[in-house]
């Protein structure tokens, strides 16, 4: 299929820009700025400082969820202020709590790993916050954001995508916007995006798309931005929030098995491992042990080599289509079961649910052309031809055959 690049917001625009502070957002909302749009900026208000206060000597944090959230959003009101734009903060703490937080404690506690960026991105930055910028009566053409993608549109329905087999729905008539990779393939945050329902992408644009990391740091430091001095944030949340952030429900602790049963050690708590994981285990041996399954109804860390991390497929459920358009056929496509893995050609189809697998709704099952390692129930799994994103799920668990 051929795509258009969707039209980039132009002098007149009004424009609202997500910002966060760091060197991205504040990059794009100059850029709009000089374009002569009409500018307005926005922050997300997360923290409800819940968590307890870090030794006084603790090294500074900067992450998506902390306490440095204050100093993040006096920076961007100063930053408006400078550059002659409105500004505002949503707050979406409650929303946070339930929709990103309570979820990322209940999946881990189910022996998965949770990807917060993506159910974010999804429930509150274009979602909750979308939301609260209507509340405030705040008309716009554009939302905007400095996240590394492209908004594009087919010139083809989009059933045409999945074959001749593809399902008779009527939406697969439709043209959805669909997410591309960035030109700066090192950067690209489309799998981080890949969720965001279709109707909610046809206002949004990422101006950053065909910019090098390097180019936005220059056009930063050309504009003495005060953001291109600090660190990129990198995580969820400082490292040492998670223990207190699960110290709600005492941890349970229980066995390490290997792969054949035997008795290896004692685990912490099933929600402080992940699967691939080798450092923290505590346990002594002759070749490097890594996390190779999580049992949570038996309350089993289960170790392996490296060589038993591999799988030949996965299970994903929750799918998310552009359009809502499930082609209910089988089909080929990259894949990507984490944003730092490689794409990995696949055969997806259809999968029939047992009833002891209990998943939520419809499933399909992704057979790689070639195994892949760490398989992690509870990440995003996501679908892509020619770069574009075609489908998203929640990998159910994987599979070896």
């Amino acid at each position: 299929m051929i795509y258009e690049d969707l039209d980039l917001p132009k002098k007149g625009d009004t424009v609202v820009v997500g910002l966060s502070g760091g060197v991205d957002s504040s990059t794009t909302a100059v850029l709009l700025k000089e374009k002569g749009c009409k500018v307005i900026g926005v922050t997300m208000a997360l923290w409800k400082n819940d968590l307890p206060s870090l030794p006084e000597n603790s090294p500074s944090y900067d992450s998506c969820y902390g306490p440095g959230e204050e100093s993040d959003i006096e920076e961007c009101r100063a930053f408006c202020k400078e550059i002659g734009i409105e500004y505002h903060v949503v707050d979406v703490k409650d929303e946070y709590h339930k929709l990103v937080l309570e979820y990322f404690k209940k999946e881990y506690r189910s022996g998965r790993t949770p990807n917060p960026c993506v159910r974010c991105n999804r429930y509150i930055k274009f979602g909750a916050l979308l939301a609260g910028i209507k509340t405030l009566g705040i008309e716009y053409d554009y939302f905007c954001t400095g996240h590394y993608a492209k908004a594009v549109r087919g010139t083809e329905s989009i059933k045409n995508l999945y074959g001749k087999n593809a399902s008779e729905n009527p939406n697969g008539s439709k043209r959805p916007v669909q997410i591309a990779v960035a030109m700066d393939a090192t950067k690209d945050q489309a799998y981080f995006l890949s969720a965001i329902p279709s109707d909610v992408l046809e206002k949004v644009r990422f101006p950053l798309w065909n910019h090098t990391k390097k180019e936005v740091f220059e056009i930063a430091r050309a504009h003495n931005l005060k953001a291109a001095q600090r660190a990129e944030s990198q995580d969820f949340m400082p490292q040492p929030y998670l223990d207190a952030l699960f110290s709600d429900v005492p941890s349970v602790p229980g066995d390490f098995i290997d792969l054949d049963g035997h008795v290896l050690g004692r685990h912490r708590g099933i929600e402080h491992y992940t699967i691939g994981q080798r450092k923290g285990l505590g346990i002594s041996s002759t070749a490097p042990l890594y996390v190779a399954a999580i049992d949570k109804e038996k309350n089993l860390v289960v170790l392996g080599r490296d060589s038993d991390l591999f799988s030949t497929g996965l299970i994903a459920s929750e799918l998310v289509w552009p359009a809502d358009y499930d082609p209910e056929c089988a089909f080929e496509a990259m894949v990507k079961i984490r944003l730092a893995s490689r794409p990995v050609k696949a055969f997806i189809s259809p999968y029939e649910c047992r009833e002891d697998e209990g998943f939520a709704d419809k499933a399909y099952k992704v057979v790689f052309e070639e195994p892949q390692r760490a398989v992690a129930p509870g990440q995003c799994v996501v679908f892509y031809k020619d770069g574009i994103t075609v489908g998203s799920g929640i990998i159910a668990k994987s599979i070896n055959e």
